[in-house]
């Protein structure tokens, strides 16, 4: 199912009301939301809700599709998250790139942290072409430098003394830099990094130019616009956490969140947990204790219920018997379970320290959720070296999601303002069908289903798959209806799962 076919139907809400209370209220939204998040003011909505969209699927149970939730353009360039819908960068200063998209708060102080790894995100992997030269130099960035750019030494063609890049510039150019106080843009290699100061460098941008060429223009006359397409946004409030905190809205800066003085909406509960170490870096039994005890620190003080005790002493493992090591923590925690008259209870969290070479992560999270059903969550162990807070509060939001939690909710959920749904008890339900890669005739397509179980803040989803003949679009198990002779009617299917009796 491609993504306008299935974002057209995405929103299959069930109402449970009598038929002759039926009614389409008009989107009054448009206000203020104190600080709430995802105020949501689609298009569709803007001049009131049509009923014309909707499409009644059964009254028993009552069931109604709403078509065209988004449109075209959002369907294509919204969902398309690959690298073939990324994108563009404008031809423009580098310092220009940063005054409009990074937006430093003060010009002459350096960057922050946050502010620089902003830049960097942005920036790595684009290519840049210098304006201080006759011949205009290109480079590809790979970094941005840690230190401002004043403070920045090289040695010139690898002999001789070392030299400040400021000095550099200033000798060698005459140009003496205006924003030395911000970092420099980092080519090359980290053994032999080139330090390209922001104010000298201009983005690059490659056009195809496709409607000048012959081919294109006069075999199968096709004319090609240079200018890109526009496709309307909307820029969201952010999310709110919970009340108990110093600060129940958070407002992010360039592009981050700050979890400082906040807690999480609904705090999961952890008793039974360990740790597995397969770092050779962190293989210190107590360097291991030290960061789990800093990450439960963190679950607890952002509103979790976590124990302080591991149920099996936290110990390290060889990276190359991964698959052992896992199966006899989890024998191990069965056993101690069962020792403590836990029986049928489970470890609900193992804290995994990846090893320190990449590549070990999809078989570690294939074992754990697919073969022994363990919660698991994974760090690499340079996250952990410097026992970053702002990590610590990036992992504990994760863990709590994973255990049942729920970090924020839409405010305007809590204050019953969303159409359709704030009004009366509802179940949303998403649908999509995941087929085969090109070249494989025998695989079965996978469906899946979601459904939300926590109105009015339907933040909670929960979710079934069902495989299907090869290549079917339509969801063939989603509901259907059965004639036993003995017991009359019969309601099947995914959608009936998450419907009450």
């Amino acid at each position: 199912m491609n993504s306008r076919e299935f974002l057209s139907f995405l929103l299959l809400i069930l109402l449970f009301f009598p038929r002759s209370s039926l009614q389409f209220p008009r989107w009054v939204g448009d206000k203020k939301t104190g600080g709430s998040v995802l105020e949501l003011k689609p298009r569709g909505f803007a001049s009131g809700f049509d009923p014309s969209r909707v499409t009644q699927l059964s009254w028993h149970p009552r069931a109604f599709l709403y078509n065209g939730f988004l449109s075209e353009e959002e369907c294509d360039h919204l969902i398309t998250l690959d690298v073939s819908a990324r994108s563009f960068y404008e031809s423009i200063l580098v310092i220009e790139f940063v005054a409009k998209h990074v937006k430093p708060q003060d010009v002459s102080k350096p960057m922050s942290d946050m502010e620089r790894i902003m830049l960097k995100k942005a920036l790595k992997g684009v290519k840049v072409q210098l304006t201080h030269r006759e011949f205009a130099k290109r480079y590809k960035i790979v970094d941005v430098s840690r230190q401002p750019t004043n403070q920045l030494t090289f040695t010139p063609d690898d002999e001789g003394p070392r030299i400040s890049v400021v000095q550099y510039f200033r000798q060698k150019y005459n140009i003496v830099l205006k924003y030395a106080n911000w970092p420099s843009l980092q080519a090359g290699s980290d053994t032999k990094p080139i330090y390209l100061p922001m104010e000298v460098c201009k983005i690059m941008v490659k056009r195809n130019n496709l409607d000048q060429d012959k081919l294109v223009r006069e075999d199968f006359g096709i004319r090609i616009k240079e200018e890109l397409t526009l496709v309307d946004a909307r820029v969201l409030p952010p999310q709110g956490y919970h009340d108990s905190g110093r600060e129940a809205n958070v407002h992010p800066h360039v592009g981050q969140w700050n979890m400082i003085d906040k807690k999480m909406v609904n705090g999961g509960t952890v008793q039974f947990w360990t740790c597995l170490n397969f770092s050779y870096k962190l293989r210190n039994v107590e360097t291991a204790t030290t960061i789990c005890n800093e990450l439960v620190n963190m679950c607890v003080s952002k509103g979790m219920q976590f124990s302080a005790n591991s149920l099996l002493p936290i110990r390290s493992a060889n990276p190359s018997q991964i698959e052992e090591a896992l199966i006899g923590v989890h024998d191990q925690s069965m056993a101690r379970l069962a020792s403590m008259g836990q029986n049928g209870k489970q470890l609900q969290l193992l804290i995994i320290i990846l090893p320190d070479q990449s590549g070990s992560y999809g078989k570690v999270k294939g074992i754990c959720e697919t073969e022994l059903g363990i919660v698991s969550q994974c760090c690499k162990p340079a996250n952990l070296t410097r026992l970053s807070k702002q990590y610590f509060e990036n992992v504990a939001l994760k863990i709590n999601v994973k255990v049942g939690g729920r970090n924020n909710v839409l405010s305007d959920a809590i204050q019953r303002r969303i159409p359709l749904v704030s009004d009366l008890p509802t179940i949303i339900f998403g649908a999509d069908v995941t087929h085969p890669q090109p070249g494989e005739y025998s695989g079965p397509s996978i469906a899946a289903v979601v459904a939300s179980v926590d109105w009015p803040e339907i933040t909670k989803y929960s979710g079934l798959v069902s495989a299907q003949h090869h290549r079917e679009e339509i969801i063939q198990d989603l509901y259907r209806t059965t004639v036993d002779p003995q017991r009359g009617v019969i309601y099947r299917g995914m959608v009936r799962k998450y419907l009450p009796e």
